[in-house]
């Protein structure tokens, strides 16, 4: 696991988001985070895994898999995206295209870009939420040929590897759905989980919530 950064009143705390983009919640969580990196006295730390083996290993289900559940995180979905700022849209076949069809693919490349090209690694993530999975690589700035690259190498025991490890991690700190914050302080790891919670967090590290877009922030999409 990651060592500490500092604690109350010294250096940068270390601030880790384990995410996968089949997670709307996990989209929310990313984009707040970014704009308080000007805010806090934070290192932020991108860590992608794989929702699947998140739920697989703690005996989760996704909240679309319970009906009422589904039914309200449909609406909850989009109250959220407008309080957030960020410009969700709920595919008409969510099932379908989200839930049945799952991110380990999306996962292995976005894994395969933060291996080999971290720079691109927030660009890339952000695009793959807008549902644009092989221009999220050219509208990141990311070359054609790099892409292509990146993933052939999605295949790579290497890739694969680090997804998994990545995974097992996030379990570690007692993950057990997406998102998962981890913050360090004082050589304690505090794990939260959901999109909802960065007002806590914020209470922890000893910083102030300014709201989902603070002074001066403005939204990238």
């Amino acid at each position: 696991m990651a060592a500490a950064v500092g604690g109350f009143g010294g250096s940068k705390k270390l601030v880790e988001i384990f995410y996968d983009v089949v997670s709307p919640y996990s989209w929310l969580g990313f984009e707040v985070l970014c704009r308080y990196r000007q805010h806090w006295s934070i290192e932020l730390r991108f860590r992608p895994a794989f929702l699947g083996g998140i739920m697989k290993e703690t005996g989760n289900q996704p909240p679309a898999m319970v009906p009422k559940r589904g039914e309200y995180m449909m609406k909850d979905i989009k109250r959220m995206a407008k309080y957030y700022h960020v410009p969700m849209q709920i595919p008409k076949d969510f099932f379908g295209s989200v839930i049945r069809k799952g991110s380990l693919s999306a996962m292995r490349f976005i894994t395969a870009v933060d291996m080999t090209q971290p720079q691109f690694l927030e660009p890339v993530s952000r695009e793959l939420w807008m549902r644009i999975w092989f221009r999220a690589a050219e509208e990141a700035g990311l070359p054609s040929a790099l892409a292509q690259k990146l993933l052939a190498m999605t295949s790579t025991p290497e890739v694969k590897n680090r997804l998994k490890e990545t995974t097992e991690e996030a379990l570690k700190y007692g993950a057990f759905g997406m998102p998962a914050v981890v913050a360090h302080v004082n050589g304690e790891a505090h794990l939260f989980f959901g999109s909802d919670r960065l007002e806590l967090l914020g209470n922890v590290i000893g910083e102030k919530w300014l709201g989902p877009v603070p002074a001066a922030s403005k939204p990238r999409m």
